[in-house]
């Protein structure tokens, strides 16, 4: 189909400019170029209120995001052939950082493909489709997948509520490859199995990988507790590296019998030791029950999801915080992380230094981590630097 223009009120295009690629409802000329005349996921090319060309996107008319640009260059409009060279610069990029072929192949806006993300497991993919524009390129955008990388099977892990943003319908399914089961990875030289049709995200987190990797600089202790273990990596890998206890706290049972199915393949299972429970229950509980630790591992979804539940979700991070301080050993160490993209590096910080204050412990900041760089930072694009993970030394007050 033929891009059509989409005209921006005079001034709104410097962010656009500077390299973002969102543009907002509030932000169009309906007068020009009138919104509900599009189709969901429509091709556009956008302009500014003088014309001035900026770029090849795609338009959602029902979406406060209603438009997002995805090639700057007016001779590479939306098309399979731009697919395909997308696909080829994610690739290798990750060919150059990976010598094993476990990461995120492509992470959105930052590998320029908005609303598209695609994890790999080897041969097999995980893809998640969040926006209307790519929801209605799938078929071209898998294809270019197939082509690019050859994979025995792909699950499409449609069932996050981003796309009912875009008035999309949720959904998991295979199109490609016959039901097989788990999908294994390595990581640091430990083995995980996971259920591609049903565990969280797309079945694991590769972007906190280089911070599990860093646990070795700072040696974990005997006892360990990982708080929102679910499969395992961060209690896996502290076993790996002399934990002789570790407890791993989640509230499904269903991926506690996969982390100890994973501590067994790497015959680590009897240092591991699941415990179900809401984690703030679980965490008062062992508190009172005088249990400690030499290291607390924090790893809890977004508490905060929109920016109405700052508030909340800001006492949250510091109520979970201060629970897991209140359980070191003095001079234990604490890994705590928020994946809240409106819970800033600063304010993270400042929520874990209070937290340090009402649990009566001196902290020393060691190390801050970030999404590994198969998730790399799109500078213009504040919204893709997400993650925070501070390596933490707590002592006593005095």
């Amino acid at each position: 189909m033929h891009a059509l223009p989409l005209i921006l009120r005079k001034d709104q295009e410097r962010r656009l400019l500077a390299g973002h690629c969102w543009i907002y409802s509030n932000e169009i000329d309906t007068q020009a170029t009138p919104l509900k005349t599009l189709e969901p996921g429509q091709p556009v090319e956008i302009l500014s209120r003088s014309e001035r060309w900026i770029g090849h996107g795609y338009a959602n008319p029902h979406s406060l995001i209603c438009a997002r640009i995805v090639s700057r260059e007016r001779a590479h409009p939306l098309s399979p052939a731009l697919w395909l060279a997308r696909l080829h610069e994610a690739l290798a990029l990750r060919e150059r950082l990976y010598t094993s072929p476990f990461y995120r192949l492509v992470f959105g806006e930052s590998d320029g493909l908005p609303g598209l993300i695609v994890d790999r497991y080897g041969d097999r993919l995980a893809v998640q489709i969040t926006t209307a524009g790519m929801e209605r390129a799938r078929a071209e955008i898998l294809a270019a997948l197939e082509q690019v990388l050859r994979p025995t099977e792909i699950v499409l892990r449609n069932d996050t509520s981003v796309r009912e943003l875009e008035g999309l319908e949720q959904s998991v399914e295979r199109v490609l490859g016959d039901p097989s089961g788990d999908w294994v990875l390595t990581e640091q030289g430990l083995e995980f199995a996971v259920d591609p049709m049903q565990g969280q995200k797309t079945g694991w987190f590769f972007d906190q990988a280089e911070n599990r990797a860093r646990l070795a600089r700072y040696g974990v202790g005997e006892r360990v507790l990982d708080v929102c273990s679910y499969v395992g990596a961060w209690s896996l890998r502290a076993a790996a590296l002399g934990a002789s206890d570790v407890t791993s706290v989640d509230a499904s049972a269903d991926a506690l019998a996969r982390l100890q199915a994973n501590a067994e393949r790497n015959g680590l299972s009897s240092r591991v030791h699941p415990l179900q429970g809401d984690a703030f229950e679980v965490l008062r509980e062992l508190r009172d029950q005088g249990r400690r630790f030499d290291t607390v591992l924090l790893d809890p979804p977004a508490f905060i999801k929109r920016r109405k539940d700052e508030k909340d979700g800001t006492a949250a991070y510091q109520r979970l915080n201060r629970l897991g301080l209140e359980l070191l050993e003095p001079g234990g160490l604490l890994v705590t992380s928020s994946c809240s993209f409106h819970m800033g590096r600063d304010g993270f910080q400042r929520v874990v230094q209070q937290a340090g204050q009402r649990a009566g412990r001196r902290l020393q900041l060691l190390e801050t981590g970030q999404q590994g760089p198969d998730h790399p930072v799109h500078p213009a694009i504040q919204e893709t630097a997400y993650l925070k993970t501070l390596f933490v030394r707590a002592l006593p007050s005095h």
